[in-house]
């Protein structure tokens, strides 16, 4: 059966009213919204049509119908108009980004509770690099016979270093060749490859000199786990309480909890500008009946920054996405420390 232009038509109406709404969309005013064009009975086929089809489904039978997550996905890539944020909603965004350029985690977090505020779902912000960290070189200095200090050298020329106390004795004529043997092997692959190749030479070198191979790479492996670790700040979950889905209370807790407690498995796509999720797309259980909308912004020096809504499936689409893109772009220029744009050159 062909999704032609009349459902189509039918169906952005269906999502919309339900969006305004959250009550099922029946054939009256799907009638009224097409001023009389097309009859009532015609409009009843095409909306059983479009269940069948799989794009509606019907709560009961004698309601009206409601969007399924396959209707919504077609509303988001196909029928969706594209909106432009207004002057008063473009000031919005720019006031609430008058940020003092303070650490990277206040910052997020101020502008999560902004976003909450402005989109009235729940919100999370999270920034981390756009390319894996590794270590780029690494020296071993002797201290005496038990210790050594370890110094390692990651993306960006950062320094760290460490005492290492050696449970063996390792001749000093063994430091630059433990050294060579880091330099050539154990630099710019990531944490993963390290241990891999680690576990490769434990029978090719004495026992001494393997075991301070290995707390070196130990310590290199804490280094670039700690420095890759991605910092998620939600905002916002209370904003569930005022939606009709959520008004079962064990429902809107079980989805508060998971923002509070699982927030590392939120969505993090890492590819294009924007992505959209709806339902069953989500891989978490616990979003399975909500839908998450998520832009990211470049906070430069190689990070990335990513901003989600959380919502239920009758998410406004086309508002969320015209605002979270507006953020994000805001963002980027903060950031960019590039200012954000004058009064004069907001648009309608």
């Amino acid at each position: 059966m062909e999704l032609t232009g009349r459902k189509k038509q039918i169906l952005k109406l269906v999502v919309e009213e339900y969006i305004r709404s959250a009550e099922p969309v029946g054939s009256k005013a799907i009638a009224a919204e097409m001023s009389g064009k097309v009859s009532s009975a015609t409009i009843r086929n095409e909306l059983a049509d479009l269940v069948e089809m799989g794009y509606l489904e019907q709560p009961h039978t004698s309601a009206g119908r409601i969007p399924s997550p396959r209707g919504y996905r077609i509303y988001v890539n196909e029928l969706m108009e594209q909106q432009k944020l207004s002057v008063a909603e473009t000031e919005t965004i720019n006031q609430s980004l008058q940020l003092k350029m303070e650490e990277l985690d206040r910052v997020i977090s101020q502008a999560g509770r902004a976003v909450s505020s402005f989109v009235n779902y729940p919100t999370y912000m999270t920034a981390a690099r756009k390319t894996r960290l590794t270590a780029r070189r690494f020296e071993l200095l002797p201290v005496d016979d038990h210790s050594c200090i370890t110094v390692v050298m990651l993306d960006g020329n950062r320094v760290k270093s460490q005492l290492l106390r050696q449970q063996l004795k390792v001749d000093v004529e063994q430091f630059p060749v433990l050294v060579n043997l880091l330099n050539t092997h154990f630099t710019g692959i990531a944490t993963e490859e390290m241990n891999l190749r680690l576990m490769n030479v434990a029978e090719q070198l004495p026992p001494p000199v393997f075991l301070l191979l290995s707390q070196t790479i130990g310590y290199a492996v804490d280094l670039l786990e700690e420095a890759s670790h991605r910092e998620i700040v939600t905002a916002g979950a209370k904003e569930l309480l005022k939606l009709p889905e959520f008004r079962d209370a064990d429902k809107a807790h079980q989805l508060m909890s998971f923002l509070a407690d699982s927030k590392e498995n939120l969505p993090m796509p890492d590819d294009g500008p924007m992505k959209i999720l709806i339902g069953p797309e989500n891989i978490s259980d616990a979003l399975k009946d909500t839908s998450v909308v998520v832009a990211s912004y470049d906070i430069g020096d190689d990070m990335r920054g990513l901003i989600g809504v959380v919502g239920p499936t009758r998410m406004d689409y086309a508002t969320v996405a015209a605002r979270l893109s507006g953020f994000a772009d805001g963002l980027t220029r903060l950031f960019g420390k590039q200012g954000l744009p004058p009064k004069e050159d907001a648009h309608e």
